[in-house]
């Protein structure tokens, strides 16, 4: 049921647009009081449960994590991949989306004017002389033909020019609560941009480090499969002279042959991790091959990690912040819907003229106006607008839940990350300790080897005890340096904002 007022012949303009003007100001709805607090004394506790871990200080962490690795390869596939991959180019494109709904909202609060002009002309028959013959007939009860050669009179015309103006009154902050939520909605999306960030930086750094890990290990098992080699010819030039067995040759080959099957592997994983960092920078599979083909080192890790609190972890993680605006998105759609239940006043407006020559349209006599409010007021819509209600209603209230359940899923992944890196350090040191055990071994029975003490056999499996302790402590340096980087990423670290 729709309710109009037309027109106030006594008021001016002038004055009606005043008074209207004056009345927004009452905003229904709840206000946003902010999130809801989740987890006080874990959130307050100045340090992680998981904090106390060898290597790593509760300071301020630095967003450009990646630089602490001191690797200028690391560093300018991270820069290439912010800015070419096409997620990232995604994200962006609907940060910009949201902006562009934002301004809309925001010009919903504003008069909308339009300019309009016409020209018309048009001629009339001159019906005169068919209306004086049938006259005539009708008199003297003869029947006469109509004239031929009557002609119309001359050509009207008239040409007008004007500007129309309407403007929605917000009388009770429905508009206002458009736009707030339109602009937590925007920066719930700049949030998203900067997780997809966070998450970009982190699978740059996995994958090279896999990378570098790979191929280490590559370079590590092809000399060990060349002693492994070595080791079998020995062993069947001493089967020739039968001093060993058939078994000990049938042994030995079936080490070479292992140690060669884990190079296909290897180098089918190398092949993936250049694909995968090729794709990730926004480039076709292959076009880093020449660049990283060449074996590296892993990149080096900091002596110390500097852990924020988990207070800085709520302000610094994207997807706690984009959870949050999304809470308050949604608790300004509540009013935004409870405002339809009380009357719209919209002010229509017209000031134009019209004239029948162009020259007299600024004359005075040709000068027309009309201002008018309009009021409209569902009185009865069968329960929409309250069930729209109960609707955003529910929508805050799983919006606050989900915020909840981010601040939660950040605590204990922060947490696990410091126990990972705090637990892969630890074993880090473990395999230093074997490899360097496995170093003297070899060095000793080198040493024994050319005093005559001991085979070349002996020495040869030394040496392949050696490889292999090699190979899992570079194994276990590029499990540490991932654990680094999933540490970096539970923190939030690695995004640039977009303002």
């Amino acid at each position: 049921m729709t309710t109009r007022l037309l027109r106030y012949p006594n008021l001016s303009l002038f004055a009606l647009l005043t008074a209207v003007a004056a009345l927004p100001g009452c905003t229904v709805g709840p206000d946003y009081r902010g999130a809801p607090e989740v987890a006080n004394g874990a959130v307050h506790a100045g340090a992680f449960v998981r904090a106390p871990v060898s290597g790593v200080t509760t300071t301020h962490a630095p967003s450009r994590w990646w630089e602490e690795l001191g690797d200028p390869q690391l560093n300018a596939l991270i820069a290439a991949a912010l800015a070419n991959n096409p997620d990232l180019h995604a994200a962006q494109a609907r940060l910009r989306e949201s902006r562009a709904q934002l301004q809309q909202q925001r010009a919903a609060e504003m008069p909308t004017v339009s300019a309009d002009a016409a020209a018309f002309r048009t001629r009339e028959p001159d019906l005169s002389g068919l209306i004086q013959q049938q006259s005539t007939s009708t008199s003297t009860g003869q029947a006469t033909q109509p004239s031929s050669t009557s002609e119309g009179r001359g050509p009207l015309q008239l040409y007008s020019a004007g500007f129309d103006a309407s403007w929605e009154i917000d009388l009770f902050g429905g508009t206002r609560r458009a736009i707030e939520a339109a602009s937590a909605q925007a920066q719930a999306v700049d949030a998203d941009l900067a997780d997809t960030q966070v998450s970009l930086a982190t699978e740059v750094a996995q994958a090279y480090i896999d990378l570098r890990s790979q191929q280490q290990r590559l370079a590590l098992a092809n000399q060990s499969a060349e002693l492994e080699q070595k080791t079998l010819s020995l062993i069947r030039q001493q089967r020739a002279r039968g001093v060993v067995t058939d078994t000990d040759v049938e042994r030995q080959t079936t080490q070479v042959e292992t140690t060669k099957a884990t190079l296909i592997p290897l180098d089918e994983q190398i092949t993936e991790s250049l694909d995968q960092l090729a794709v990730l920078t926004g480039q076709a599979p292959g076009a880093l091959d020449q660049m990283l083909s060449t074996t590296a080192p892993l990149p080096g890790l900091p002596a110390s990690v500097p852990v924020n609190d988990p207070a800085a972890l709520l302000q610094q993680r994207p997807d706690i912040r984009a959870a949050e605006r999304r809470l308050a998105a949604s608790n300004a759609q509540i009013g935004q819907h409870t405002a339809d239940l009380f009357p719209k006043v919209t002010m229509l407006g017209f000031i134009g003229s019209s004239a029948a020559n162009p020259g007299h349209l600024t004359g005075k006599s040709a000068f027309t106006w009309l201002g008018a409010p309009y009021l409209q007021w569902d009185l009865l819509d069968f329960g929409r607008t309250r069930g729209a209600i109960r609707q955003a209603q529910a929508g805050r209230d799983e919006a606050a839940a989900n915020y909840t359940q981010a601040v939660l899923a950040a605590l204990q992944d922060a947490n696990n990350a410091l126990s990972r890196y705090g637990h892969q350090r630890d074993s880090v040191e473990r395999l230093q300790q074997i490899e360097a055990s496995a170093d003297r071994s070899s060095t000793l029975m080198r040493q024994r080897y050319q005093a005559g003490a001991s085979s070349l056999i002996d020495l040869l499996d030394t040496q392949r005890v050696q490889f292999t302790a090699q190979q899992n402590l570079v194994q276990g340096r590029a499990d540490l340096l991932k654990d680094f980087v999933s540490l970096q990423k539970s923190l939030g670290l690695g995004w640039v904002s977009q303002q």
